[in-house]
């Protein structure tokens, strides 16, 4: 590439500022790519995370997003975090804190927000009943771009921005450069000592050849109960295309009847054990008991019990001024839009399969807000919503969906040590251990670098398997979970980590992801600092205490502070 091209790109899909008519460049990026300490492939909440570490320690760091908004779950994917319930007090980094608190402090700084709502330290911006925390993407994306200023500003921080990895060259069990596709126009190589994948589904795994797992392994594999008897690795979770929507009561945002509507309406998920009827109904299955459950909805909230208008709410217009131009704004991530679509990865899925099944996702979607708008059963005997209206605005994506696609497991690392039901499964630490269920604790891993808690959660899969949803106790991520097996130079940032088909599904969450994220930027900026490897820090004792020293002075919690009862 031409020097004249790259600091185009440089100043258009990084952000770096322009100043007298020339670009203002870090000195690691070159005229023939760029050449960092650690590169951190993909710009989600593990991925931003890690790069915050690895800046916080001094290193040369680029950090690369397939989208145009860094932030994964928490933006492009429009998901509000899923937390536990000790989150206000403990039970996170402290980074992660900051970043929530930052997300109150925009919405406290709004002029219409009302006294009272100023006021609440614990403010919940959409009230929602999922989260502590339900807020706009767009105000995760401020935060976290504030978060990262200071690092860009310094010339430690590069971030390519619509920069998909296309390619790895490795040599031996280290991986060398890997190269970029920026903005559709051209390639950016990136070399490192040290690479971060964290990637939404694990791409770096696959590009360098890293060994991996994707789908379900067999119980016979992992020991655990609640795996399937025979490994399947196309069976994943439903992913889920987002949308916002608000509703305008005497207004009609009936739009274009969507291509796959057909389908949709009339389909009947074919789960074991059986669903309740058809996906686009106001019954579903329990994801515990898995048997029928009724849940409603209603976006003027005239119905009594759960209902889904406030299940994932963003914004509660009560909390504003009348006359704020305020409504309330519902993010849909429910079962009605679980799309089981088919595997997005594994053997045979080729690129056109996967773009076929994630347009079929963003259908899904399409098809059930038309049918809410149209056919769907409204609690006073009459159908539809006319008034309900896509908020492309909130969300900043194709067809005024999420921006992406919101997958719930990727490729999964063969780790130096795998997490399986038996270390973090409720019941299966009972059996086990022996141990009463006041009284069990998950797996004590003495290489920790942080915490978590979830529930076991798994959603209906592209294999035909309902909800795999059960106890699990608020657990450590071990540090060999992020670790490969063979390659020396890379870490696993995201949800790729050693964990199995069962574990994934608790270790998938948003908390959870930053922690894993930060831990491998600061995993591989220590390494650096002590001219070793991840692997050895591990397997010296004494190397690996030093390492969560230093954690905990950066604000990690390596074991619960108290005792906390199952999930």
């Amino acid at each position: 590439m031409r020097r004249r091209e790259f600091l185009r790109h440089g100043s258009v899909a990084t952000g770096l500022v322009m100043v007298s008519g020339g670009c203002t460049l870090p000195s690691f990026v070159g005229t023939r790519g760029i050449d960092a300490d650690i590169a951190v492939i993909g710009g989600g909440v593990g991925g931003c995370a890690a790069a915050l570490a690895a800046c916080r320690a001094g290193r040369r760091v680029v950090l690369s997003e397939e989208t145009d908004w860094i932030g994964g779950q928490l933006t492009s994917q429009a998901v509000p975090p899923d937390e536990h319930p000790w989150i206000e007090d403990f039970g996170c980094t402290r980074s992660y804190r900051q970043f929530r608190e930052g997300v109150r402090a925009r919405y406290k700084a709004d002029p219409n927000l009302l006294a009272t709502a100023r006021a609440d330290v614990r403010l919940n911006p959409g009230n929602g009943w999922v989260s502590r925390l339900c807020h706009e993407p767009r105000v995760a994306l401020a935060v976290l771009e504030e978060m990262l200023a200071p690092h860009v500003a310094s010339g430690r921080l590069v971030i390519l921005r619509n920069a998909r990895p296309v390619s790895a060259d490795t040599s031996g069990d280290r991986i060398g450069s890997v190269a970029l596709e920026v903005g559709g126009t051209g390639r950016v190589p990136v070399s490192a000592r040290w690479f971060v994948d964290a990637t939404e589904l694990g791409d770096l795994l696959e590009l360098a050849r890293v060994e991996h797992v994707v789908g379900a392994e067999s119980r016979s594999d992992t020991g655990e109960d609640r795996a399937p008897e025979h490994a399947d690795p196309l069976d994943q979770q439903a992913a889920t295309w987002c949308f916002a929507m608000d509703h305008r009561p005497g207004e009609d945002h009936v739009g274009t009847r969507p291509e796959r509507y057909s389908y949709w309406r009339d389909f009947v998920p074919s789960l074991t054990p059986p669903w309740t009827g058809r996906l686009l109904a106001w019954e579903c299955s329990d994801p515990v008991r898995l048997g029928p459950r009724r849940i409603g909805f209603d976006p003027e909230g005239r119905i009594a019990g759960p209902n889904l208008w406030t299940y994932r709410r963003l914004v509660d217009a009560s909390l504003f001024a009348k006359g704020s131009g305020r409504t309330d704004v519902c993010l849909v991530n429910w079962p009605q839009n679980d799309a089981f679509v088919g595997p997005l990865i594994g053997p045979g899925v080729t690129e056109a399969e996967r773009a076929r099944r994630v347009w079929d996702a963003r259908q899904a979607s399409l098809s059930l807000l038309y049918w809410m708008q149209t056919e769907a059963p409204r609690p006073d005997g009459g159908t539809g919503w006319k008034g309900l209206r896509l908020r492309g605005d909130v969300t900043g994506g194709p067809d005024g969906l999420a921006k992406a696609v919101y997958v719930r497991e990727s490729r999964r690392l063969r780790a130096e040590f795998t997490v399986v039901e038996q270390n973090v499964g409720t019941d299966a630490r009972m059996k086990a251990t022996g141990a009463r269920r006041e009284e069990v604790t998950a797996e004590p891993f003495a290489d920790s670098v942080g915490v978590g808690a979830y529930r076991i959660d798994l959603h209906p899969s592209t294999s035909g398997r309902n909800y795999v949803d059960v106890s699990s106790l608020p657990f450590r991520i071990p540090l060999g979970a992020l670790l490969p097996r063979r390659v020396e130079n890379l870490l696993a940032g995201a949800k790729n980590i050693g964990t199995t088909h069962i574990t994934n599904g608790c270790y998938r969450l948003h908390p959870v992801e930053w922690n894993i994220g930060e831990a491998a930027g600061a995993a591989a900026a220590h390494a650096l600092g002590r001219r070793t490897t991840v692997r050895a820090v591990r397997a010296n004792p004494a190397e690996l205490a030093g390492f969560q020293r230093r954690l905990r002075g950066d604000g990690f919690e390596l074991e619960w502070p108290r005792a906390v009862r199952p999930l």
